[in-house]
């Protein structure tokens, strides 16, 4: 970019920048979205030049504007406005780049991948989730330490797509609940999808879907800078979220592709840029800004400069105890008693001996870290008596009062998991949230991006197998563990007792660049670790629970409330001679990032035994093909926990069985 004096530039200009930057990077590559860019330039000029609060000086601003392309197809939206503004990093070759191998413009927005990136979209709707879950956050943080230093908006651009999703039905219902007014989203109302027309498929009224839902919605020409501008002013002084439908053109400018499908994910072509330009008045050649235009948009990158040293005055007048607590929550440590505080509930489980259900101990885990890490926040899709996930040090969070701790989330996994993604990325908090396992299907989604983002979102997922009982197989997960353990980056923990559900939850909270899924037991399961360890044995993803004195003639290998059957079966074969080591795996994950010798020294050589309430899939990493499995083949059926153990063969019969088959030691 070259960068002269000042000129006056007119909004067409600074619009007609980002549609040229658009077509110019879709075009050299081959390959991308150029008519959502070009379609809503003039919202986003307007945006940015008056009403976005950002600095790419520093991009990291705790109290900037949030900016959520949900609509994430139209990436070079995006880019093109972060390198027009100045962020570091974002480089014309960068635009040049778009949709390569290592640049900084991937094909959708990725987090990570650049500053000003706020989180990674694509897949649709999930933008708008995340949003509603930094809207959330700071309200949260502002009812903490007030307006003066928590005082900003969340922007989300968001296409049809997004909006037929069905997670923007639980995101949008949610934010309208809690009444977050400082929400604010731009439908770009193109009425264009891959397919065709929007009408092909949907006609539902979004205007009054939105009010219904507790929003502001009104519809403006989205190509009209004024009128583009009075309802984003208006909106500021709304008391509920806002919705402005802002009806465009896709392609804007191009001769023979606006407003038709063609133009929604495919070059446009030399022929229609060069047509698009001459419509436009762009006489540039590709990839470059005339210099005023690039003064005025640098300009407008640096419009929010003195707001920020405005409000680093602010912080830096805050009483020190104060602002020392504020930047550990931002930064999201732990607190030291967090440690002290898994300690000792270990130690106390360790003295009980009593046998509970995982989800219990998880909840008197919550209640004691909670009383510690006081920016935990935690919340449940309408099971939190199920779940156990509300510590007795949270209130619930309210449209009137967000200065509790615990969010009700209502029947709506998928919204919450977006929203948790959002208030991770957000900063200020650790959230957690609790549904059943089978349920992470309707979270999958968000769980998967949050995998690819390295957040540490917290999934609580009880009622973890067969072991629920009479529910039946709609709620009994089968395939549910494999599943998850296919995500990489997602850390999938089964804790097989009291003392494995606090080490699991040290993990999880400790895990900064991976989320976590904790799978707990709605029934009882006994204590298998009856000795007090300092050390989190758990921390390794396996370890050796039960050994044996001299030579291993077989090693079983299980997880959650089947370790318990594998110590019995192991006690049982130890009376009649057959020397059974026992290893519990609370994490496959964990597990398989450790060196080659710890885990050989944990697996043996000897015959190996697996057992889990759940598929063989994805314990290949454990097992050897001649190894065997004891576990589901198909889904559950209704009945009391223990039938089912035994109608299914997970028992300690059947250990014993495989057992001497795979020794071929007789009984002595």
């Amino acid at each position: 970019m070259n960068v002269a004096a000042k000129a006056p530039v007119t909004h067409q200009e600074m619009a007609g920048a980002i549609r040229a930057l658009a077509m110019d990077a879709v075009e050299k590559a081959d390959s991308g979205h150029p008519g959502m860019p070009m379609g809503m330039a003039d919202v986003a000029t307007v945006l940015f030049t008056q009403f976005l609060k950002f600095d790419p000086a520093d991009p990291h601003w705790p109290d900037r504007d949030r900016f959520v392309l949900s609509a994430g197809h139209g990436s070079m939206l995006l880019y093109a406005l972060l390198y027009l503004t100045g962020y570091p990093g974002m480089t014309i070759d960068e635009l040049k780049r778009f949709r390569q191998l290592g640049s900084k413009t991937p094909g959708h927005p990725e987090y990570g991948h650049a500053a000003g990136i706020e989180t990674t979209t694509g897949p649709l709707g999930q933008g708008l989730g995340a949003a509603v879950g930094m809207a959330l956050a700071e309200r949260m943080l502002a009812a903490r330490y007030g307006a003066d230093l928590v005082d900003h908006r969340t922007y989300v651009v968001a296409g049809d797509g997004c909006l037929m999703e069905g997670i923007s039905h639980e995101a949008i219902a949610l934010a309208g609940h809690l009444r977050l007014s400082k929400l604010i989203v731009l439908w770009d109302d193109n009425a264009i999808t891959i397919d065709g027309r929007v009408d092909l498929a949907d006609s539902v009224d979004q205007i009054a879907r939105f009010k219904a839902a507790g929003w502001d919605a009104w519809r403006i020409n989205g190509h009209a800078p004024e009128e583009i501008a009075a309802a984003l002013a208006k909106a500021q002084n709304s008391d509920r979220p806002v919705m402005i439908a802002c009806k465009t053109t896709i392609a804007f400018g191009a001769p023979t592709k606006a407003g038709t499908h063609a133009a929604h994910g495919s070059p446009l072509g030399h022929a229609e840029i060069t047509g698009a330009r001459q419509a436009l008045g762009w006489t540039a050649v590709p990839f470059d800004v005339p210099a005023p235009i690039a003064t005025a948009w640098r300009q407008t990158g640096e419009r929010s400069a003195k707001a920020h040293a405005a409000w680093k005055a602010r912080r830096g007048a805050m009483r020190a105890e104060t602002l020392a607590h504020y930047e550990a929550d931002l930064a999201g440590r732990l607190d030291p008693r967090v440690g002290e505080t898994i300690l000792a509930f270990k130690q106390s489980a360790t003295v009980a001996g009593a046998a509970q259900a995982t989800r219990g101990a998880s909840h008197k885990i919550l209640d004691a870290v909670a009383k510690v890490q006081s920016n935990l926040i935690g919340g449940s899709a309408d099971l939190t008596g199920s779940n156990n996930t509300k510590a007795a040090e949270m209130r619930a969070v309210t449209a009137a009062d967000f200065s509790g701790r615990y969010i009700h989330y209502g029947v709506r996994e998928h919204g919450m998991a977006a929203a948790m993604n959002g208030i991770a990325l957000h900063g200020g908090f650790i959230p957690y949230g609790g549904t059943f396992l089978v349920f992470s299907d309707y979270s999958r989604p968000a769980i998967r991006l949050a995998a690819l983002m390295g957040q540490r979102v917290i999934h609580v997922l009880t009622h973890d197998s067969i072991g629920l009982g009479e529910d039946g197989p709609t709620h009994q997960p089968i395939e549910h563990l494999a599943a998850l353990r296919a995500i990489p980056n997602l850390n999938v923990f089964r804790p097989a007792d009291a003392v494995e559900t606090a080490e699991v939850w040290e993990l999880a909270l400790n895990s900064t660049k991976a989320p976590s899924a904790i799978c707990l037991s709605r029934q009882n399961v006994p204590l298998v670790r009856r000795t007090h360890a300092h050390q989190n044995l758990s921390a390794r993803g396996a370890y050796i629970l039960r050994n044996v004195d001299g030579r291993r003639d077989v090693t079983f290998i299980a997880t959650g409330s089947e370790v318990g059957i594998a110590v019995d079966a192991a006690q049982r074969l130890a009376a009649e001679g057959i020397q059974a080591a026992v290893v519990s795996v609370p994490c496959f994950e964990l597990f398989a990032a450790q060196d080659a010798a710890y885990r050989a020294a944990v697996l043996g050589e000897a015959p190996r035994v697996g057992i889990e309430a759940a598929l063989r899939q994805g314990w290949d990493a454990v097992l050897r093909p001649q190894d065997a499995f004891i576990g589901m083949t198909g889904f559950g059926a209704s009945a009391p926990a223990a039938e089912l153990y035994k109608t299914f063969g997970i028992t300690v019969d059947s250990l014993l069985a495989a057992a001497r088959a795979a020794t071929h030691i007789e009984t002595r």
